[in-house]
């Protein structure tokens, strides 16, 4: 089955079997390898992506789902030039991360929430990222990050 989508602000067209989950056709058949699939259940939101600008978990959707849509990885969040993107840079700064293989689903869940949730709090913060699960850390610079990240989103807006 042909699916066309823009990935990253490119057109990208995958030739896969209908049953194919969107995490699958991303990093086999486009190389976005920087989607994880950590669960297979979609407990964990490693494989978190944008999905016309919104949060979803590539695991719990088909391929076929995403036909016309507007998706963007982790490898396409950041400038052209390079330059992160504010909630990546706060990753960075506050030490949001430890091992990794959560961080790019939790920082694409995060300019979600800072989108959708501008003025969230700690505590909502909290709330609002429970779809992913870090097991390396205690989520206080995840907060952090967020709150840093949510800071910097809305002085670039």
């Amino acid at each position: 089955m042909q699916v066309q989508f823009t990935v990253n602000g490119r057109a990208a067209s995958v030739d896969v079997p209908p049953e194919t989950l969107l995490v699958h056709a991303l990093r086999e058949q486009l190389r976005l390898t920087g989607t994880h699939v950590g669960c297979d259940t979609s407990q964990c939101g490693a494989c978190t992506v944008l999905l016309d600008g919104r949060a979803v978990k590539s695991c719990a959707m088909l391929a076929v789902q995403a036909q016309g849509a507007e998706v963007t990885t982790i490898e396409g969040l950041a400038a052209a030039d390079g330059t992160l993107h504010p909630m990546q840079a706060a990753f960075k700064e506050c030490h949001g991360l430890q091992c990794g293989f959560c961080t790019p689903g939790m920082v694409l869940s995060a300019v979600d929430l800072c989108r959708s949730h501008p003025d969230a709090d700690a505590g909502q913060i909290r709330e609002l990222l429970e779809g992913n699960i870090c097991r390396c850390t205690g989520y206080q610079n995840i907060v952090r990050a967020v709150q840093a990240g949510q800071k910097a989103m809305a002085s670039s807006a």
